[in-house]
């Protein structure tokens, strides 16, 4: 039986897109070497439809679009791509793939620009259309195209080779910090702190009024005299609080402590001290009165 051979029907909608357009705007597609072909099939990948698909893909930067375009399937196209001696078709189709992508962005700037129709209904009839807006393309487009001066100091997404940088540079930091470490830096930041707090309450100092810098001379000068003669506060009569610490006597020498104990004024005797959980008692209970 002799078996029907299978050929590509024509399809009229095969069209070349307009590429020039592409070129024009700055891009540039490069000349390069169609993948040889074992089999010369007119319904095949032929030089000229090479070409096409090529520029079609400039144009609309889909590898899907481009194949309808040539008529021609993608997995046909992703086929090709992968023959050997295809190195220079390879190398046209990411040239492509970029002017397509410079497309689209201008796509996107143009939407973010003039807006966009979208159809007004009432009661299920197209009335009219309305244009509408969106500010965040818009600033999606300005923070990429201007980052300098519309990223607002937001920290931007790192490629590859931005993350490896951020990596090597947080490892030489923590090398220094360690290195600092053990050369007593911890020491260094104190002293540094402590100068930096000395030099704010100097300044103010210099910011008090003669009145209120005799008086504040004048606290210094007794608080210092007080810490010389050893003054403790109950121990002096004239203290207000003199007569509290000498109702509170638990066995202890107030000679010999600086400070009342911690809670000293707080302190409950035990048998007073109430149940954190009481029983609840009925009259069938034992004890019960």
């Amino acid at each position: 039986m002799r078996r029907a051979r299978i050929t590509r029907k024509v399809d009229n909608r095969e069209e070349r897109l307009p590429v020039q357009q592409v070129i024009a705007q700055g891009g540039e597609l490069p000349d390069f070497t169609p993948v040889p072909r074992q089999c010369a099939r007119h319904d095949g990948w032929t030089q000229d439809r090479q070409r096409r698909f090529i520029e079609a893909l400039a144009d609309t930067g889909s590898v899907h679009a481009a194949c309808k375009a040539v008529n021609m399937s993608t997995v046909g196209a992703y086929h090709l791509r992968r023959q050997p001696g295809a190195e220079s078709f390879r190398a046209a189709w990411q040239a492509a793939i970029d002017l397509g992508v410079q497309r689209i962005e201008d796509v996107a700037m143009d939407r973010a620009l003039n807006g966009v129709d979208v159809p007004v209904y009432s009661y299920g009839k197209l009335v009219g259309t309305r244009t509408t807006y969106n500010d965040r393309l818009l600033m999606f487009m300005l923070r990429n195209r201007a980052p300098e001066r519309f990223a607002e100091g937001r920290a931007k997404g790192l490629n590859a080779i931005g993350q490896m940088e951020l990596k090597r540079l947080k490892k030489q930091w923590r090398e220094e910090y360690e290195r600092e470490q053990a050369q007593g830096g911890e020491a260094r930041i104190f002293e540094a702190l402590e100068t930096k707090l000395q030099a704010l309450h100097q300044r103010h100092l210099d910011s008090m009024s003669p009145r209120a810098r005799a008086a504040w001379d004048a606290f210094k000068a007794i608080e210092a005299e007080d810490e010389a003669a050893g003054y403790r506060w109950w121990d002096d009569p004239e203290h207000p609080k003199y007569d509290e610490g000498a109702d509170e006597d638990d066995g202890d020498d107030w000679e010999e402590r600086a400070l009342p104990a911690p809670g000293w004024r707080r302190r409950v005797p035990a048998e007073e001290a109430p149940e954190e959980n009481p029983k609840w008692r009925r009259l069938k209970d034992e004890g019960w009165e």
